[in-house]
């Protein structure tokens, strides 16, 4: 055998030594740069470590709760329950004391009839191969009492995950304002958010801002002691008042759900907004739907999300525009039934046969569209139009607190559009733009914004974080304009045989426009034509003599095409506004025994009285003559029962009589009758005359009249 040489082991052993030294010192090498790097490999070694020890638990902030203005809850969350089996024989470490579901046959017959299901179904969720199960849609929103039913049950492997969900206390009430806030989960948290309504407008203010804690785990997740903790508090959600009158929405709501028993309808919708403030007191749609259950047929809030044609009610602000660029002249006349336009297109009233030559107060009264047109064909354009109507807020929008709002359209350029857009046809607006335009009307002029949200409070230290009131945009009208609105919308209401004579109740305080539009037909263009394809509207005021409160109403296809679900729903809301305002004013609707005033000129004044205390009609005479030389009211005009007639003697030695008390427009009649000038100074009823009652009549006198509303506007 051939020996191997000494010096090759020498030399192989060398090798084996450096080599070895080489990789202890490549490995020294590695340790001493993952002491000393930060990252390695793109991986920040710090964070990845923290991340491992390290455990953050978020402590929820409570949503805040939405009110009335009456302070009441409108939303705020509830504890709710998902139901848990665990199932894995693991979990039970003794047997005495079971942590998981031993007897699958009796949990499920125990629990089937608590959640509502059948025994084979549960069974079904107990027999699966898995650690734990759920049970769908019957597990999940589980309240108090059926949790404690399934605890008392004292079933092995049950538990419950606790997660909060948004409860509306009054179902559908003021659904579409308040809108609704769902709720989703996982193994970490629950989240609720809103999704419609104030809740999805307010959503971030509502919810608050999470908070948490961070500290030093084990490796079986429990707190190492001594390490540090950090915790932020969390920001709990606000507060929300609504400037909702939970009374006054109970009137509106309980109207449509009234006026439902005799009408059907597409949609149906009321809106009332303090005349004073612009606050909105009362919103409500037909069909409803419970936020409980979101069970809406529709998503759209009528309020402002979807603009429509609204008719006749724009004559109001058509003649407003009119009077303020000094054209309108309500005595001047015009040949009512059909307009022929320069193209040959006929425009007619709804009583194509027309009224005969009328002049334009009475047709705003019958609601004449010839005489918006020829008021507007005589004395306006397009521009005067369109830029009042802007000026008013139509074709914008109102920047109400609801998500989504619509601004409506303004289109109108054309002979035939423009008369169109006169009386509210080929444009188009929403309800909040409707009642926020009525607020000149009820401000002396003054342009109002509408509102919804009262206050945003804070809900742990109760600090008012945001508080909205009265906000005036812009004076739109004059006195005179406002007076003779008002007067028109008195008439239209009051007076006899007017569009609006189904609104009339014993007060007279009632006033308002009706309108009716034709619904547009979106397939082939033009406008349906049946008798029920239309929207039937009606804008008022209550009381005239002291407004509270704008109403706006409208109706899409209501049966028979009639008016009557407004006016029987605005009758009943307004008679229990008179209530709860506490007006000494009876506003239950009666039958009204109409009068028409005969020509008693000439006419010996005793035969006279006689005839009209035998019709039961009430009489003032002036004078102590033997015949009468004028009158008022007027022959012709139709009264009611509840009127007074004033006959002027041909007496020369007559005094100013006492108006104090009577209508700026029967005081002034009555004054001008014995001529005597009479000039205006506010809105409402006579409480002062310059010139005392008594005083001989003397050419050229003229008196001053001082008019304020009926109702006091302090607190009594």
């Amino acid at each position: 055998m051939k020996k191997r040489k000494k010096g090759n082991n020498i030399r192989y052993s060398r090798v084996i030594v450096f080599i070895s030294l080489l990789l202890f010192f490549v490995m020294i090498g590695r340790v001493i740069q993952l002491a000393m790097s930060k990252e390695i490999d793109g991986i920040n070694l710090k964070q990845l470590a923290s991340k491992r020890i390290t455990k953050t638990d978020v402590i929820s902030a409570k949503r805040g709760n939405i009110y009335s203005s009456n302070g009441d809850i409108l939303a705020q969350n509830v504890s709710s329950y998902k139901l848990i089996a665990y199932l894995d024989s693991k979990r039970t470490a003794n047997k005495n004391k079971p942590q998981h579901v031993v007897d699958k046959e009796l949990t499920a017959e125990k629990l089937a009839p608590i959640l509502g299901m059948d025994k084979k179904e549960i069974l079904n969720y107990l027999n699966k191969k898995a650690y734990q199960t759920e049970f769908g849609t019957h597990g999940k929103d589980l309240n108090e009492i059926t949790k404690k039913q399934i605890e008392d049950l004292n079933l092995p492997g049950l538990d419950f995950y606790e997660t909060f969900k948004r409860y509306y206390p009054k179902g559908n009430f003021a659904s579409y304002t308040i809108g609704y806030a769902k709720s989703s989960s996982n193994s970490e948290e629950s989240t609720i958010t809103g999704e419609m309504g104030i809740e999805k407008q307010y959503d971030k203010i509502l919810k608050g801002k999470d908070g948490y804690t961070t500290y030093q785990k084990d490796l079986k997740g429990y707190k190492i002691a001594d390490t540090p903790v950090i915790t932020k508090d969390a920001e709990q959600g606000k507060d929300i008042y609504l400037t909702l009158d939970e009374n006054i929405q109970f009137f509106v709501e309980q109207a449509l759900n009234d006026s439902n028993k005799d009408y059907n309808w597409e949609w149906f919708h009321i809106t009332l907004l303090d005349a004073k403030t612009g606050a909105v007191l009362a919103t409500a749609t037909s069909p409803s739907f419970d936020p409980n259950k979101r069970d809406m047929t529709n998503y759209l809030d009528m309020l402002c999300q979807s603009a429509y044609e609204p008719g006749s009610t724009m004559k109001t602000y058509t003649y407003m525009a009119a009077m303020e660029n000094g054209v309108y002249n309500g005595t001047e006349t015009y040949k009512s039934g059909i307009y022929t336009t320069s193209d040959g297109t006929e425009i007619g009233d709804w009583n194509r046969n027309g009224w005969g030559v009328i002049s334009f107060d009475k047709g705003y009264a019958l609601s004449s569209n010839v005489g918006v047109i020829n008021l507007i064909s005589r004395h306006m354009n397009s521009v005067m139009l369109r830029q009042y109507f802007k000026k008013l807020g139509f074709g914008k929008k109102t920047g109400i607190e609801i998500p989504n709002e619509v601004s409506g359209s303004l289109g109108f350029k054309y002979e035939t559009e423009i008369y169109n857009a006169g009386f509210g046809q080929g444009i188009t607006t929403t309800p909040i733009q409707n009642v926020k335009a009525l607020t000149p009307l009820t401000n002396d002029g003054m342009l109002l914004e509408p509102y919804l949200v009262s206050k945003i409070v804070d809900s742990e230290t109760k600090e008012v974080i945001l508080e909205n009131k009265r906000t005036e945009l812009e004076r739109v009208a004059s006195t005179d304009t406002v007076n003779k609105m008002i007067s028109l919308m008195d008439d239209t209401v009051n007076g006899y045989g007017n569009t609006g004579s189904g609104y009339r109740i014993d007060s007279h305080e009632l006033i308002g426009k009706t309108g009716t539009a034709q619904i547009a037909n979106e397939k082939s263009g033009g406008y349906l034509s049946g008798k029920e394809d239309i929207i039937s509207s009606f804008a008022g005021i209550y009381p005239k003599s002291n407004p509270k409160v704008i109403i706006y109403s409208s109706v899409k296809k209501p049966s028979g095409g009639s008016q009557k679900p407004i006016s029987n729903a605005v009758k009943e809301i307004v008679n229990n506004l008179s209530k709860y305002y506490g007006e000494n004013t009876n506003t239950s609707t009666i039958e009204i025994n109409n009068y028409k005033v005969k020509n008693y000129n000439n006419k010996n004044i005793d035969k006279v009285k006689l005839e009209l205390e035998n019709d039961k009609v009430k009489y003032i005479v002036l004078g102590s003559g033997n015949k009468i030389i004028k009158q008022t009211p007027a022959a012709g005009n139709t009264i009611t029962t509840n009127d007074t007639i004033y006959l002027i003697t041909d007496d020369n030695n007559i005094t100013i009589p006492n108006v104090v008390g009577l209508s700026s427009k029967v005081a002034k009649s009555l004054l001008q009758n014995l001529n005597i000038k009479v000039n205006l100074n506010g809105v409402g009823y006579v409480t002062a005359q310059s010139i005392s009652a008594g005083t001989p009549i003397s050419e050229g006198m003229e008196i001053n009249l001082t008019l304020n509303p009926k109702f006091s506007t302090e607190a009594s």
